[in-house]
């Protein structure tokens, strides 16, 4: 009974022993995998340069045309005549639309019937009052009489010049909204007219941009309507006032319209060019890491490869030991995903513009094949 204990402990003894060098095993395994040098990762680099950069200050406004109004009738009356089409262009002076003046043209007969009458005896009593055949009270009368009939004929005429509606200056016309036979009340429109061959655009500043501004400064717009083209124009008026509410100033800019392809009323980004430009560190925007602490760039650098532990192999490698240096930077101006780097970072540094979320200062990288779209830098 003895014998058999002693061989069944000696058994689970021999158990636990092979147990425990396979647990042994197991964990010197993975010891050794932590002590192996980790791969490196593989990132998208590019280098900084310096590139002339002018300074701009962007806003938004709104087109509007130099010269437009909307046409309208002063007095009421009976549509008699529409002479244009919609959409034409239209010179200065030319008859747009025509109201029934047969009463007025009536009237303006019998006015200047007693015009004439009243000239004629006018005229008379000039002669009757050098012979003294006629009192003077009453050469007065008919010298009135006759400034009253010249005054009424007068009267006449500019209301029935009001009864056709002429182009105050050249321009495109709009969609009209009368027809033949309506009876319109005075202020009714018509159609708006547009001088389209100048533009303004109207937009804000800060108050304190203000020293930046000039006259003749130029500007250069975009619109939604034609994507990726620029117009070029200047700034003509500075409002001489600051807006209470906004502390912004008012600025308008001038500029040509070719074709007339932009239309008044489009929502305009606009950038007014300041007059110096200066050489700056340029990188991609997406080089740039923001965060409450503060903006940072990752930069990469040849570094002294570790030393092996003891009981891992040395590997050899042809390529130089890269690592990522986090350094703090203070940004400038972004424009057209390019930034400016005003302290932090000097011009030739290779920057991480893609992978920088898994990195950390002093972390062992390879630049990989650069896959992300660069932006070509515009003209400045």
């Amino acid at each position: 009974m003895l014998r058999r204990m002693l061989l069944m402990l000696g058994a689970v003894i021999v158990m636990v022993l092979i147990l425990a060098a396979l647990k042994f095993n197991s964990i010197y395994s993975q010891i050794q995998q932590f002590k192996a040098p980790k791969p490196p990762v593989n990132v998208e680099v590019v280098t900084s340069s310096t590139e002339p950069w002018q300074s701009r200050l962007p806003a938004v406004g709104t087109l509007t045309a130099s010269q437009g109004i909307d046409l309208s009738v002063e007095i009421a009356g009976t549509i008699s005549d529409v002479q244009f089409r919609s959409g034409e262009k239209v010179r200065q002076g030319q008859p747009i639309v025509l109201l029934d003046s047969e009463i007025e043209q009536a009237s303006l007969a019998a006015a200047e019937a007693d015009l004439h009458l009243a000239k004629v005896e006018f005229q008379r009593a000039r002669s009757l009052i050098e012979g003294k055949a006629i009192s003077r009270s009453e050469f007065d009368r008919l010298n009135a009489q006759s400034q009253k009939a010249d005054a009424t004929v007068a009267q006449l005429k500019a209301s029935l010049a009001k009864k056709r509606i002429l182009a105050p200056f050249s321009g495109t016309i709009g969609i009209r909204q009368v027809d033949v036979g309506d009876y319109v009340a005075a202020g009714t429109p018509i159609a708006t007219l547009q001088d389209l061959s100048t533009l303004f655009v109207d937009f804000y500043l800060a108050e304190q941009h203000v020293p930046l501004l000039a006259i003749d400064q130029p500007v250069r717009v975009q619109v939604a309507a034609f994507p990726g083209e620029q117009f070029d124009g200047r700034i003509v008026a500075l409002n001489p006032k600051v807006e209470v509410t906004t502390r912004n100033v008012q600025v308008r800019a001038e500029l040509a319209n070719p074709g007339e392809r932009l239309l008044p009323g489009m929502f305009a980004n606009l950038q007014v060019l300041l007059p110096s430009e200066q050489s700056r560190i340029v990188v991609p925007e997406t080089a740039i890491t923001y965060t409450l602490y503060g903006n940072s760039v990752l930069v990469v650098k040849e570094a002294q490869p570790p030393e092996p532990e003891e009981g891992t192999a040395a590997t050899e490698s042809d390529e130089p030991y890269l690592v990522v240096e986090r350094r703090f930077v203070k940004t400038g101006e972004r424009r057209d995903g390019r930034v400016v780097i005003l302290e932090g970072l000097e011009a030739g540094k290779q920057v991480v513009i893609a992978g920088q979320l898994k990195l950390d200062s002093g972390a062992h990288v390879a630049i990989a094949e650069k896959r992300t779209l660069e932006l070509k830098p515009k003209a400045r």
